[in-house]
C-alpha cells in the first residue's frame, strides 16, 4: 500500500510532516510512504538515509494558505498537494494526505479525482470526542450550503464510515437541529428528515447541539456552515474550559495538593478531546481517499493520519460507499 504525504502542507511543514511520516514508516512495515514536495526542503528532516518504504517525490510549488483554492490548484500544477492527488488519481498512491489548505485539497481532489457516481457534493467527516468516545460529523466546511438530498447522501456515506472505520454497529445517523421532534427546523431540515427517514440506515431522528457532546448519536448529518461551528465551538469550549481547571485547581497550597490526585485523570480527559488523536478527517464523496489533517498538525497527528488513510483503504471505503448507495 502506497500513502502520498503532503510534506509542504501545514503550519509546521515540513519539519512535523517529515517526523510523522517517518514515524509511520517505522511502524508501518508493510506501508510505503511517498512524501511530496520540495527535496531540498525536506532532506534536512531525513536525518541521514530514508528508511527503505519512504521515498520522495519531487513537487517544485507549494499552495500557501491565502491563495485563492481553486485558482492555485489551476495555476500551480507542480505543487505538492496537485501531485500527491495525481499520484492517486495514477494509481501510483492508494491515499493521500495533507494538512495544507483545506480549500486546496478539495478543488484538487474534485478536479483530479472526480466525485463518486451518486454524490453531488463531497462533505468533510471528522470524529468529534464524546462522552461515549469519538463520533462522526458530517460535513464540517467542504460545503456551506447543502441541499436536503445532499444531506441524505451525507448521511449514507457517514454511516458507513462510522461502521467500517469506527467500528460502531448499525451507527444511530441523527439530523442537527433546533429541536428534537419531527417537524422541527427550517425548510432544508424539514426535507433532508423525510429523506433520511426512508433512507436505508439506522436514522434516529434530528438531535439538538446540547446533546451532541454526550454522544446521543454516532452520526451527526449538517451542512459544512454550521459543521464547521459546530467543530470550532466544541474545540474552543474545551480548550477554555481546561484552562480554568488549571487555574482554580492550583490557586491555592491547598488546592495543589488535590491536583496531584486528579491529574492523571485530567490527563485522559485531555487526551480523549485531542484531535491529534484522531489524525485526519476524511473528503466522503470524491473517487479517492482524500484526507485532510488540521492546519496546527504535528508529527502525531499525522502518525494518526497515516492510521486512517491505511484503514480507509484496507476496507475499501470507495466500494463501501458505493454499494451502500441507492441504486
Amino acid at each position: 500500500m502506497k500513502i502520498a504525504v503532503d510534506a509542504m502542507g501545514g503550519d509546521y511543514a515540513p519539519e512535523e510532516i517529515v517526523k510523522g511520516a517517518l514515524r509511520a514508516a517505522e511502524a508501518n512495515s508493510e506501508l510505503h510512504l511517498l512524501l511530496v514536495g520540495q527535496k531540498e526542503r525536506i532532506q534536512p528532516f531525513l536525518s541521514g538515509s530514508c528508511p527503505d518504504n519512504l521515498s520522495l517525490v519531487e513537487a517544485s510549488e507549494v499552495v500557501e494558505m491565502g491563495e485563492h483554492p481553486a485558482n492555485a490548484v489551476r495555476k500551480k500544477k507542480d505543487s505538492s498537494i496537485v501531485v500527491a492527488t495525481r499520484l492517486v488519481k495514477q494509481g501510483d498512491a492508494d491515499a493521500l494526505i495533507s494538512a495544507g489548505s483545506t480549500g486546496a485539497q478539495m478543488a484538487a481532489s474534485l478536479l483530479g479525482l472526480g466525485r463518486i457516481k451518486g454524490i453531488e457534493r463531497p462533505a468533510i467527516a471528522t470524529v468529534l470526542p464524546t462522552a461515549q468516545g469519538g463520533k462522526l460529523v458530517l460535513d464540517v466546511g467542504a460545503n456551506l450550503d447543502a441541499s436536503p438530498e445532499q444531506l441524505c447522501q451525507y448521511g449514507l456515506m457517514g454511516s458507513v464510515y462510522a461502521e467500517k472505520i469506527l467500528g460502531i454497529p448499525k451507527p444511530r445517523v441523527a439530523l442537527l437541529n433546533i429541536g428534537s421532534e419531527e417537524g422541527k427546523g427550517n425548510d432544508l431540515t424539514q426535507k433532508a428528515y423525510g429523506l433520511l427517514k426512508n433512507a436505508p440506515l439506522n436514522f434516529s431522528g434530528n438531535i439538538e447541539g446540547r446533546d451532541v457532546p454526550f454522544g446521543r448519536a454516532d452520526v451527526v448529518v449538517c451542512e459544512g456552515f454550521v459543521g464547521n461551528v459546530l467543530l470550532k465551538t466544541a474545540e474552543g469550549l474545551a480548550g477554555a474550559l481546561f484552562e480554568q481547571i488549571k487555574e482554580k485547581i492550583t490557586s491555592t497550597a491547598l488546592r495543589k495538593l488535590g491536583a496531584l490526585a486528579v491529574k492523571p485523570g485530567l490527563k485522559e480527559i485531555a487526551q480523549m478531546m485531542d484531535y491529534a488523536e484522531y489524525g485526519g478527517a476524511p473528503l466522503l464523496g470524491v473517487n479517492g481517499i482524500s484526507i485532510i489533517c488540521h492546519g496546527s498538525s504535528k508529527s502525531k497527528a499525522i502518525f494518526n493520519a497515516v492510521r486512517v488513510a491505511r484503514e480507509c483503504v484496507q476496507i475499501q471505503l470507495l466500494e463501501q460507499i458505493k454499494s451502500n448507495l441507492p441504486k
